[in-house]
C-alpha cells in the first residue's frame, strides 16, 4: 500500500468517526500555524531558538511595572517583533478553512485554539475559545471584557477598564499569567462534551491544554491526531494523519460531506 492510499484509508476512518459522533471537538496547536507563515517558538527556525527562552516569569515583570511593558510594545521593538511581522502578514491555509467548513456543515462544535493570531476567525469559524488569547484584542485582568483593538482607545499608560477600573493588558496570556478563568471553563465544558476530539497541530506538552482530549479518552471518547510528527498524545490517540493539516483536512472535509449526504 503506498503513502497515498495509507491516507486515503486512514483518512476514510476519520471522516466515519466525526459523522457517527454526536460532539466534536478540535484543539489546535502551533503547528497549524506554522503552515501559515508563522515561526515555532521551539525547534529550527523557531524564535526561541534564535533570541532564547523568554522570562517565565512574565506576566510578574507586567504587574511590577505594566507602564514599561506597554511603551516597549507601543515602540515596536524588540526579539517579538518578528513574531508581529509574521503574524500581520500570515493568512489562513487550508486546513483553518477546512475546520471552518466542517463547522458549517454541522460536523464540528467547537474549536479549542492555542494560538492567538485570529486565523480561524479570518478563515470563517466562530464557534472559538481561545485558551491563550487573541492578539487582536485587548482584556481587562479585573473583569475579564475584551475589546478589538483597534477599538479601545488608550489614553494613558497603562491604560484602565471604563466598566471596572481595572488594568487593561493584551488578552494574550504571558508566561505566569492564570488563564482568564471564562476561557478555561468553557474548554473544559466543551471537553465534557466532546465525544470526538481532532488534535490538530498541537504537541501536546502545553497544560492545561494538553490535558483535554486526555480527559475526552478517559470519558470513552474517539481521538484524531493530525500531525506530521508524533507527539506526547500519538499512544492515546484512535486515528493518526501523519501530514500537515492542510493537506489531510481538505481530504476529511469532503469524505464527511460525502457520507452526511449519503
Amino acid at each position: 500500500m503506498t503513502s497515498e492510499e495509507l491516507l486515503e484509508e486512514l483518512v476514510e476512518e476519520a471522516a466515519h468517526l466525526v459523522v457517527d459522533s454526536s460532539h466534536v471537538v478540535a484543539l489546535v496547536g502551533a503547528g497549524h500555524s506554522v503552515e501559515s507563515g508563522i515561526p515555532p517558538f521551539r525547534g529550527p527556525g523557531g524564535l526561541w531558538t534564535k533570541y532564547g527562552e523568554p522570562d517565565m516569569l512574565g506576566y510578574q515583570s507586567f504587574m511590577r511595572d505594566p507602564k514599561k511593558w506597554w511603551e516597549e510594545r507601543m515602540s515596536g521593538t524588540g526579539p517579538l517583533q518578528e513574531l508581529i511581522d509574521a503574524l500581520d502578514q500570515a493568512r489562513p491555509n487550508p486546513g483553518h478553512y477546512a475546520l471552518a467548513e466542517l463547522e458549517q456543515m454541522g460536523q464540528l462544535q467547537h474549536i479549542i485554539t492555542q494560538n492567538i493570531d485570529n486565523l480561524h476567525q479570518e478563515a470563517g469559524s466562530t464557534a472559538i475559545t481561545e485558551i491563550h488569547g487573541s492578539r487582536v484584542k485587548l482584556r481587562c485582568i479585573g473583569c475579564n471584557t475584551r475589546w478589538p483593538i483597534d477599538e479601545f482607545t488608550v489614553e494613558e499608560l497603562p491604560p484602565k477598564c471604563p466598566e471596572c477600573g481595572g488594568m487593561v493588558k493584551s488578552d494574550t496570556v504571558m508566561f505566569g499569567e492564570p488563564i482568564p478563568h471564562d476561557a478555561l471553563e468553557e474548554c473544559i465544558r466543551q471537553s465534557r462534551m466532546c465525544t470526538c476530539m481532532l488534535l490538530v497541530g498541537t504537541s501536546g506538552t502545553v497544560y492545561p491544554a494538553a490535558g483535554f482530549p486526555q480527559d475526552v479518552k478517559m470519558a470513552g471518547g474517539k481521538l484524531i491526531e493530525v500531525n506530521p510528527n508524533e507527539t506526547a498524545l500519538t499512544p492515546l490517540c484512535d486515528i493518526i494523519l501523519r501530514t500537515l493539516a492542510g493537506t489531510s483536512l481538505p481530504m476529511l472535509v469532503e469524505r464527511v460531506r460525502q457520507l452526511a449526504a449519503a
